[in-house]
């Protein structure tokens, strides 16, 4: 599969995650993908269990994608996952196999307001 059409894969997965189109989402992973969330110790089998542990969490849930880069069969996506409203600055990092993704791990890291010391020097992100 081509760059440009895994990164199309990408851009549909994203708004389908936006929009909670749950069925979309998940077109983008093999029947055996892995999903790991390093931070709380979990490690989800198979696709129909990745859609299903998503569908369940009864969150309202917004993606804001900030950016996507990658090439051939690994490519990381920064993007804000809004939760009831409280933003959670996420990395999505995919590996692909055959033109689906077979393993995604994803870091999340809460917002929290710039140091004093540095003050001077900082551009305030929108």
């Amino acid at each position: 599969m081509e760059d440009r059409e895994i990164r199309a894969a990408l851009d549909v997965h994203w708004a389908a995650s936006d929009a909670n189109d749950f069925e979309v989402e998940h077109q983008i992973y093999r029947e055996d993908a892995v999903l790991e969330y390093p931070q709380s110790g979990e490690r989800i089998r198979g696709r129909r269990n990745i859609q299903a542990s998503r569908f369940a969490q009864p969150n309202t849930k917004r993606f804001t994608v900030r950016r996507i880069i990658g090439a051939g069969d690994l490519w990381v996506t920064e993007f804000v996952l809004t939760y009831d409203g409280q933003p959670s600055y996420t990395v999505s990092i995919m590996e692909f196999d055959d033109g689906k993704v077979a393993r995604e791990t994803q870091y999340f890291g809460d917002a929290f307001e710039p140091g004093p010391s540095r003050a001077q020097w900082v551009e305030r992100i929108p």
